[in-house]
C-alpha cells in the first residue's frame, strides 16, 4: 500500500497529470473498494473528479488530527517505541532539551525542558497542580486537544507563578467546579495533552528545573477529592501509527483518529462530505484496495491538498526582512472552522503556542528572497543595539534542517542561541549582537556567537516567549513596531 501511494503522489508531483486526468475522465472505478462502497450507500455518489476534490478536502481537514494521533501513539501508546514518554494520565518529566534525535514532532522546541501529560478524560476529569515557581523563571502549561485547539493555559503569563490546581474535563462532562480548583478547562476530545515548558537558564540550572518539574502533579478528579473512582473506561486498541508513516497511511490514520474526535457544529459538513469516499470513524480505508481510477483521484487530491497547505503556510504571514510573521495557533474560536489555517499551523510546527504566549517568526530566505543553504553560504543575523526581541520572558533563534524539519546534528551540540546565552557572547563595538550562521566554526573568538548550520537547505525559527504588548512589540503578530532583522549572506 505504501509503495502504491508513494508512486501515485510521485507521478503527480513530477507533472504526469495527464495520466491522472485520463483516469478521472475514463471513470475506471472498482466495485469493492472503500470509495465504491461509500458510493453505493449514497444516491448522489461522487464521480472520480469529485472524489479527488473530496480527498483534497479530507487531507486538509484531517492532517492536524492525523499528526496529533501519530504523536499520541508514539508518546503514550507504543511502549516499545523510541519516542515513548509515559502512559496516559502520568506526567513524564525530561531533564533535558530536545536534540536531533527527537523526531516525533517537526520544528521541535529546544529552549525549554518539557514535561508531557497525555490525558484520558473518558471516565472523569484530570487535575493538574503546579507549584510556586520563582517569578524570574518563565513556565507554561499548554492544553491541546485532538482537534489541535489550544484550549487553555496555565503559567507565568496566564495565571502567574503562584501554586494552584486546575481541572481538565472532556466533552460531555457536567458538574460544579470542585473546591480547591482555580479554573476548569474543557477539551473538545476525550484525549488531550498538557505540554509543560520550564525555562532553563543554562546547563548548570538543570537541577533547579528538575525541582520545578517535581512539583508538577497530575491526578484524576476522584483522587484529588479523595473519593471512590468511577468505573474504568474500556481498554482501547489503537491502530499503530508513526509520524514517519503519515502520508503513506493517511486515510487509515484519519479513520482511526476520528474515533476520538467527536463531531462538532464546525466540522459536521466536512465530515459528511468525506464520508462519501468512505472516510470516517473506524472505517477500513485501504489504499491498496482502490481501483486504479480511485487511486489516481485520491493520490492527486492529497498532493493538491498538501500544496494548498504549503501556500497557506507561506501566504498567511507577513514578510518582514525575509521573516514570515503571523499567528496560526489558537483555540476553537480562533480557527472558526478554517481547516486550511489549522493544517498550515500543524505542518509548520504542531503544538505551537498562541501568539500571546509565544510568537514564531520563521525564515527560509534572506531579505532578497535567496533560499538559505549552508552548503552554499555563511550568514549573519545582527540585532542592532537596544533592539533585541522585546519579551517578558525570553527569546531564541533555532536552526532546523530544511528537508526533515528537525534539529541538526553538529559538533558542538548547539541547536539554538537564546537570551540567557547572550551574556557570554561577543558584542560589536556599537553594542549590536551578531550571530554567525554557518557549517564551520567562525573561529575561537566568535564561537559563542556561532549557530551551526546544515550542509544544505535550512530554516530559522525565532521564538519570542510572552512577547511584550506595549510598543515596541511584535504584536499584533506581523503588525507590531518591532521587526526581526534580516539574515545576510556573509561569504561562500
Amino acid at each position: 500500500m505504501n509503495t502504491e501511494l508513494k508512486l501515485f503522489m510521485r507521478r503527480a508531483a513530477a507533472g504526469v497529470v495527464t495520466v491522472v486526468a485520463v483516469a478521472l475522465l475514463a471513470g475506471c472505478a472498482g466495485t469493492n473498494d472503500a470509495v465504491s462502497q461509500a458510493a453505493r450507500a449514497d444516491k448522489a455518489a461522487p464521480g472520480l473528479v469529485e472524489t479527488k476534490a473530496i480527498a483534497e478536502e479530507a487531507f486538509i481537514y484531517g492532517l492536524p488530527l492525523v499528526m496529533n494521533y501519530a504523536v499520541m501513539n508514539e508518546y503514550a501508546v507504543d511502549k516499545g517505541g523510541p519516542q515513548y514518554k509515559a502512559p496516559f494520565n502520568e506526567i513524564n518529566n525530561e531533564a533535558r532539551v530536545y536534540t536531533y534525535q527527537d523526531t516525533a514532532v517537526v520544528t521541535p522546541n529546544s529552549d525549554t525542558p518539557y514535561s508531557m501529560l497525555w490525558m484520558d478524560l473518558r471516565a472523569e476529569p484530570m487535575v493538574i497542580s503546579v507549584p510556586a515557581v520563582d517569578k524570574r523563571r518563565y513556565y507554561s502549561v499548554q492544553l491541546v486537544d485532538g482537534n489541535t485547539y489550544n484550549f487553555g493555559y496555565v503559567g507565568s503569563r496566564a495565571m502567574g507563578n503562584d501554586p494552584g490546581s486546575y481541572m481538565v474535563a472532556g466533552p460531555g462532562w457536567k458538574g460544579p467546579t470542585p473546591r480547591g480548583i482555580r479554573k476548569v478547562f474543557a477539551s473538545t476530545t476525550p484525549f488531550a495533552v498538557a505540554i509543560f515548558r520550564t525555562q532553563l537558564f543554562n546547563a548548570k540550572d538543570m537541577p533547579n528545573v528538575v525541582k520545578v518539574q517535581a512539583g508538577y502533579k497530575a491526578q484524576t478528579l476522584s483522587a484529588f477529592l479523595k473519593q471512590p473512582p468511577p468505573a474504568a473506561p474500556a481498554t482501547l486498541k489503537f491502530l499503530p501509527a508513526t509520524t514517519a508513516g503519515i502520508k503513506d497511511n493517511f486515510f487509515e490514520y484519519l479513520d482511526a483518529a476520528l474515533l476520538y474526535v467527536p463531531q462538532t457544529r464546525e466540522d459536521a459538513a466536512v465530515r459528511a462530505r468525506i464520508a462519501r469516499i468512505g472516510v470516517g470513524p473506524g472505517k477500513p480505508f485501504e489504499f491498496r484496495d482502490l481501483s486504479p481510477g480511485h487511486k489516481a483521484a485520491v493520490g492527486l487530491g492529497m498532493k493538491e491538498g498538501d500544496e494548498k497547505i504549503d501556500k497557506r503556510l507561506d501566504s498567511g504571514t507577513k514578510d518582514i526582512n525575509g521573516w514570515k510573521v503571523g499567528s496560526a495557533f489558537g483555540d476553537r474560536d480562533f480557527y472558526k472552522g478554517d481547516w486550511l489555517l489549522r493544517a498550515a499551523a500543524a505542518k509548520g510546527g504542531i503544538y505551537g503556542n498562541d501568539a500571546a504566549e509565544a510568537t514564531y517568526p520563521v525564515t527560509r530566505t534572506t531579505a532578497t528572497g535567496e533560499l538559505l543553504d549552508g552548503s552554499k553560504h555563511n550568514y549573519t543575523l545582527t540585532f542592532p543595539a537596544g533592539q533585541l526581541p522585546p519579551v517578558n520572558a525570553f527569546w531564541s533563534v533555532t536552526m532546523y534542517d530544511g528537508k526533515s524539519q528537525l534539529l541538526i546534528k553538529n559538533p558542538i551540540n548547539r541547536y539554538l542561541i537564546n537570551a540567557p546565552m547572550r551574556q557570554g557572547m561577543k558584542k560589536n563595538p556599537d553594542g549590536s549582537l551578531t550571530l554567525y550562521i554557518q557549517r564551520k566554526s567562525p573561529g575561537k573568538a566568535l564561537e559563542r556567537n556561532w549557530l551551526p548550520a546544515p550542509d544544505g537547505p535550512m530554516y530559522l525559527v525565532m521564538r519570542l516567549y510572552w512577547p511584550k504588548t506595549s510598543q515596541p512589540s511584535i504584536l499584533p503578530a506581523g503588525e507590531g513596531t518591532w521587526k526581526p532583522p534580516a539574515v545576510v549572506v556573509l561569504s561562500k
